[in-house]
């Protein structure tokens, strides 16, 4: 196994075994004008720091989708053979952020050219997908993966589909907000696992586009 993904389970493990959860009730959701979109973009603490730090998004909860196993575990899911990603439920107010303007994100801060995972992490559970709630945001979606093949912005082929949604399954306690709970470790491993790198190497001046102070 990968080095860098034995840090990663490792932290999560150290975290699982002393972490007591704060009780802060559940996270919006989608209703009274908000809205919601999931992605699939690698490692989910990831994701979830990269969309908390856009206006107008209101939440975000890691989570796995796709697969066919009900109420899957983190172990479930990263074992291989549950269908499932790693993937990051967005509440967001389409007032103040839109959909599109979501995408333009999601793939500026992924590898969407990289079929075998993200990064360090390898495997089906961590490669990148858009699941759209409904036919408008599947539009869009297309639209938008279209627009940068398109441009030819990317060196390969964009291999990320766009696939319904379907049922989410909240991960683990410990992984929500991890990049809050334990800054060191989250930092560490995003580091050594080469996200931003490989990210700024993709994608060139327009990495990260769309993430304030980024």
């Amino acid at each position: 196994m990968d080095a860098r993904r034995i840090v990663r389970r490792l932290a999560v493990a150290t975290v699982a075994a002393w972490w007591a959860v704060a009780v802060t009730g559940p996270a919006p959701a989608a209703g009274d004008g908000l809205a919601q979109a999931i992605f699939a973009g690698g490692c989910f603490w990831c994701v979830e720091s990269d969309f908390d730090k856009v206006p107008g998004v209101v939440s975000t909860t890691s989570g796995y989708t796709g697969g066919h196993l009900d109420n899957p575990s983190y172990r479930d899911v990263t074992a291989g053979g549950s269908g499932h990603r790693e993937a990051v439920k967005i509440v967001f107010d389409p007032k103040v952020v839109s959909y599109e303007d979501l995408l333009h994100v999601f793939w500026r801060t992924v590898d969407p050219t990289d079929g075998g995972g993200q990064f360090c992490d390898r495997g089906h559970s961590y490669t990148t997908a858009v699941y759209a709630v409904d036919d408008e945001q599947r539009r869009l979606a297309e639209a938008s993966k279209q627009a940068i093949a398109d441009a030819g912005v990317l060196e390969k082929p964009i291999v990320t589909p766009i696939l319904a949604a379907g049922p989410f399954y909240d991960a683990e306690d410990y992984h929500q907000d991890y990049y809050k709970k334990n800054p060191l470790r989250y930092n560490f491993y995003r580091h050594s696992c080469g996200r931003d790198a490989r990210v700024k190497a993709v994608w060139g001046n327009q990495a990260r586009a769309g993430i304030p102070h980024s």
